[in-house]
């Protein structure tokens, strides 16, 4: 560089010593009016963004604008208010004001918004006043988080009214309580079959690991599943019937003997090789490191297995009274005065419902229940601080025992309930609810009123062999599984006392749906379907955020 040009660059530092730098100056737009500070706009077609950085007011009226994208007003970090005036949003997207460290006075008045997102408001921590009044706000689960946000932030918020829903218009938001609104849902969704029938299905857990056990009639046995942490799939760990019978085939096929399985499907691998199609019910119990599982069988007794250590097999240990016991329709277990017992209930004419409690190493007789009766369901619930019992039968209305003395004596049967094939019951709100399920005419709902049964709500339910009360999360559920239409889902709705329609199980649709169970595995929660005509399947439950 030449002499002219060092003492060029030495004036140039000279003259600009002891000066701070200043940003540079920004164009006030066509549509706009500007001062020093200050910025209006009146009728832009679209957002003006030449403004100085230093801006500290904007209003903008009538505008063209539709939408408000996220990070509109970087260029103008320094905004202390910001006005919006009869515009016509459409669109405002989280942190449409992001970069606005300093915002002091935010309107978003008169401009025909119907919601806000829940995000607008993210990083805008110096707010003192927000003005949203004289919107067309629509208060459902939207505006929600709104509501939830005025009272915690610390500045004056002019809410508005609502426009809508009719019931809500002309309402302050600021009279509306959050508490009110009903804006969690749950959905089920297809996950995966497990390719047996199956009459009965049962949750427990195990060395910390949450199992399911599906009772296959065809299969002959009691099939243990586990979850499969690296597939993220459910896989047999163990069946009742000897050898391993199935295994996990995920391939492009249909699940036919000598055929391999559709993906997610658990076929059999020998599906010939069983002939004792006689499993009804398989009921685990676990005593710490020791598993049992009874399984009630209509031909060749029923029987008690155990695993004494997790390392070890399971393996037939007991026949349980087998001139008791002659058709098994259902089990239950329960715990008695401290001991763990089972109750079995008989269908036959000749055998007769038993409670089986534990002495020694096995399970024996301790009472022979309600006999001639062809019992088809047992249903173990607490009342008034004491166990009792409800058995189910095909000759006469559920009959309610309760224990008393070292055994179950007849407490009251539940009047206008002919013709229940099963019970099931559900607490909520400190009340026990009791779900009938019936073949022919109206499923039931009853609520104990401190000596008796009575009638709360009836639901069509033609075809049906199960309605199943499932607490999964916080949300209490009942499914109605019928053989000749949709299986309904049902939320009990805690305002009313009573069960809303949730939504239709499928596709794929349930054959003959038998029994339900859920669990919860890996922070997932799953409902089993076990079916008596098709297969097993296996639904995803997510839950949604409506007020997203």
């Amino acid at each position: 560089m030449g002499g002219a040009g060092i003492l060029l660059l030495l004036l140039l530092a000279e003259a600009g010593a002891g000066v701070a730098w200043r940003p540079p100056k920004g164009k006030c737009p066509l549509s706009c009016s500007c001062s020093k500070d200050s910025a209006l706009c009146e009728g832009s077609p679209d957002l003006p963004e030449s403004f100085s950085p230093t801006l500290l007011s904007l209003s903008l009226v009538r505008t063209g604008v539709t939408q408000l994208k996220a990070g509109s007003f970087l260029r103008v970090p320094s905004l202390h208010l910001l006005l919006f005036t009869s515009n016509y949003f459409s669109v405002i997207e989280d942190d449409a004001f992001a970069g606005l460290s300093h915002l002091q006075y935010l309107s978003l008045a008169n401009n025909h918004l119907e919601t806000l997102p829940r995000f607008l408001f993210r990083g805008l921590e110096t707010l003192t006043h927000v003005d949203l009044r004289g919107n067309q706000f629509q208060c459902d689960c939207r505006v929600l988080w709104l509501l939830q946000w005025m009272p915690t932030v610390n500045a004056s918020v002019g809410a508005g009214a609502c426009a809508g829903p009719a019931a809500l218009a002309h309402m302050q938001l600021r009279h509306l309580d959050p508490k009110t609104f009903k804006c969690r849902a749950i959905e089920l969704s297809w996950f995966q079959t497990v390719g047996e029938s199956a009459l009965g299905v049962e949750s427990f857990s195990y060395q910390g690991e949450p199992h399911i056990i599906l009772a296959q009639p065809f299969a002959g046995r009691c099939l243990i599943l586990t979850w499969d942490y690296s597939l993220q799939r459910f896989r047999p760990e163990e069946e009742l019937s000897g050898e391993p019978l199935a295994i996990f085939l995920p391939a492009p096929a249909a699940c036919l003997v000598g055929l391999p399985c559709p993906t997610g499907l658990i076929c059999p691998l020998l599906p010939d090789s069983l002939t004792a199609p006689s499993v009804v019910s398989c009921k685990p119990l676990v005593l710490g490191l020791r598993l049992f599982v009874l399984a009630a069988r209509l031909w060749g007794g029923s029987q008690l297995w155990s695993r004494p250590s997790p390392g070890l097999r399971l393996a037939p240990t007991q026949a349980l009274a087998p001139r008791r016991l002659l058709r098994p329709n259902d089990a239950e277990l329960l715990w008695l005065d401290g001991q763990p017992c089972f109750v079995v209930a008989d269908a036959s004419k000749a055998g007769s419902t038993t409670l089986l409690c534990r002495d020694g190493p096995g399970f024996y007789p301790r009472q022979s229940l309600h006999a001639w009766h062809r019992d088809t369901d047992a249903e173990v619930l607490e009342l008034d601080g004491r166990p009792h019992l409800l058995l189910a039968s095909a000759s006469q209305r559920p009959v309610l025992f309760h224990w008393s003395g070292g055994r179950f004596e007849r407490r009251t049967d539940i009047p206008e309930a002919e013709d229940v094939y099963a019970t099931r019951h559900f607490q909520a709100s400190g009340d026990v609810f009791l779900c009938l399920t019936r073949y022919i005419g109206d499923s039931m709902v009853m609520r104990w009123d401190g000596s008796m049964f009575r009638l709360l709500q009836q639901l069509p339910s033609r075809g049906a062999h199960v309605f199943q009360p499932l607490l999964i999360a916080r949300d209490q559920l009942a499914i109605l599984g019928s053989d000749f239409a949709f299986s309904q889902v049902f939320h009990l709705d805690p305002d009313k006392g009573l069960l809303e329609p949730l939504q239709e199980l499928g596709p794929p649709t349930l054959v003959a749906p038998r029994a339900f169970a859920h669990i919860t595995v890996a922070s997932r929660r799953f409902l089993f379907a076990a079916c008596f005509k098709g297969p097993t399947q296996i639904y995803q439950v997510h839950e949604l955020d409506l007020s997203a």
